[in-house]
């Protein structure tokens, strides 16, 4: 090739070099800053919040139709690794779905770990919230019996003999809110309550007399007994 030729193509491939810089500066034209970002890159807590938990568990983390995250009783008991699973995986035959990739959900570990350190840095409120609140989780299930008891000592002055409603609270073995919670979820708001509804925590269902580990086992015993029984599909 001759040199005239090889100055010729350099000369065009600078002006092509130029234009093309133009176009990128053009008036309009996008930044990299200004391009969405991959949901899979956001790292905002109050975004990734909003988009995949608000829904159910409130702009502010309460007065959702779900748990509140905005309780310090229960963010207290709670450990991270149970907020990781449930985020993750759901929960399976409640309205809980999971989050993470690889269940199915648009989440990333990572994703989901920033809800949870966003969530308690957010709403933990004062580190003796949950002093001396029964464990998260108990190794044993409680008896039905004692259960009924223990509701009508505690649980009946609000909710009505036999759960079904009073004049303070709704309901609490409506098929339809039994077939849509599970046990865990139960035992979860007997011990942390919902305080932005008016209902208490373990300790101030009866003023002076907080509920033992074994009362909250056998009354969220008792509960789980009023759940229907699974319709048998036909094929």
């Amino acid at each position: 090739m001759s040199t005239r030729r090889i100055r010729s193509l350099l000369a065009i491939t600078s002006v092509v070099a130029l234009l093309l810089a133009g176009c990128d500066s053009l008036p309009g034209r996008p930044t990299q800053a200004d391009l969405p970002l991959r949901p899979s890159d956001v790292t905002d807590f109050a975004t990734l919040y909003g988009e995949n938990c608000a829904g159910c568990h409130g702009a502010d983390g309460k007065f959702g139709a779900a748990l509140a995250m905005n309780n310090p009783v229960y963010l207290a008991i709670v450990d991270d690794a149970s907020m990781h699973r449930v985020i993750a995986d759901g929960v399976p035959g409640t309205a809980m779905p999971p989050f993470a990739h690889g269940a199915g959900g648009s989440l990333t570990g990572r994703q989901i770990d920033i809800l949870i350190a966003g969530i308690r840095k957010t709403w933990a409120g004062a580190a003796v919230a949950g002093a001396g609140a029964p464990p998260y989780y108990s190794p044993t299930e409680g008896d039905s019996d004692r259960g009924a008891q223990v509701y009508a000592a505690t649980c009946q002055s609000c909710h009505g003999p036999g759960g079904k409603g009073g004049r303070v609270a709704g309901s609490v073995v409506d098929p339809s809110y039994l077939s849509l919670v599970s046990n865990q979820y139960l035992r979860t708001i007997v011990i942390a309550g919902r305080p932005e509804l008016g209902q208490p925590d373990w300790k101030n269902d009866v003023v002076g007399q907080p509920l033992t580990p074994e009362q909250v086992s056998d009354v969220v015993a008792w509960l789980a007994s009023k759940r229907p029984a699974p319709l048998a599909r036909s094929n």
